[in-house]
């Protein structure tokens, strides 16, 4: 089982001119499908596919959640972000991280962002992010279902910190490859099982009892989400735009960190 420590989150009022003189920041989701990006002062900047260069010749620097190229991810960034950014001012950079991507996503991700200059990185389990888009209570237990493109994750959440996370290399691309929709469905059940089996405590039943809340592209889909209800005996609810809540929970995040420079480290 997986367990990582987490401080619990800040207030996410914020404005954002005020921030935004204060100090350039940035929140920033590389996805291995879509590259996604809120720039403090100026809202959503960028959703676009992970790829270093455009066209024929596109090259991939991010798969199934995994950074397999930092410096070809660094190209894709000062392309997309270089201008986006103020001249004056290092930016506070807040990336979202698979929650099993483990150590070496996170260094990678820090080497790539280095090209933009900043003056700290945050990095933040998308799960934990989605959570906070969504306006979730932390307090209690909570199961993150997250599908996207490549890779489908299942995490616990308990007092704003993940418990316990499954993952598969399994996602909405593949279904244009003639995988059914069903196999992702029957993926998350089973990852949902297997935490139940192993759960020591009463953590996992008691969020199932909450609801289990959905993320990614793939909540979008109802031929692999009609099935997750039955599957799982409890309600399943989408978070409002579930494709842009990882970024959109870390830019809160973002602007919570400005209001509390203590808060620069890891989240």
């Amino acid at each position: 089982m997986t367990v990582i420590r987490h401080p619990r989150p800040a207030s996410l009022r914020y404005r954002h001119r005020t921030l935004c003189r204060r100090c350039p920041g940035l929140a920033l989701e590389l996805g291995s499908a879509r590259t996604r990006a809120f720039v403090a002062g100026r809202g959503m900047v960028l959703d676009v596919p992970t790829v270093t260069f455009p066209g024929s010749g596109a090259v991939h620097p991010v798969q199934r959640g995994t950074i397999v190229d930092a410096p070809g991810t660094a190209r894709m960034l000062e392309r997309l972000l270089g201008h986006r950014l103020p001249r004056i001012g290092r930016p506070l950079v807040v990336v979202t991280s698979p929650v099993l991507g483990g150590p070496a996503f996170r260094a990678a991700a820090r080497t790539a962002v280095e090209v933009l200059r900043p003056r700290a990185v945050l990095t933040v389990p998308g799960a934990r992010a989605v959570a906070l888009a969504a306006g979730a209570d932390h307090v209690r237990p909570l199961l993150v279902v997250d599908i996207g493109a490549h890779l489908t994750e299942v995490v616990l959440l308990a007092d704003g910190a993940v418990t316990d996370a499954r993952r598969t290399a399994l996602g909405t691309a593949d279904l244009s490859d003639g995988t059914p929709p069903e196999l992702i469905t029957e993926a998350v059940i089973g990852m949902v099982t297997e935490m139940l089996r192993q759960d020591r405590t009463s953590l996992t039943r008691t969020a199932l009892r909450r609801g289990v809340l959905l993320a990614g592209g793939g909540a979008l889909r109802p031929d692999i989400t009609g099935g997750l209800p039955g599957g799982l005996n409890c309600a399943v609810r989408p978070v409002p735009s579930p494709h842009t809540a990882a970024v959109r929970g870390a830019a809160g995040l973002l602007i919570a960190a400005h209001r509390h420079p203590s808060a620069d480290g890891v989240l």
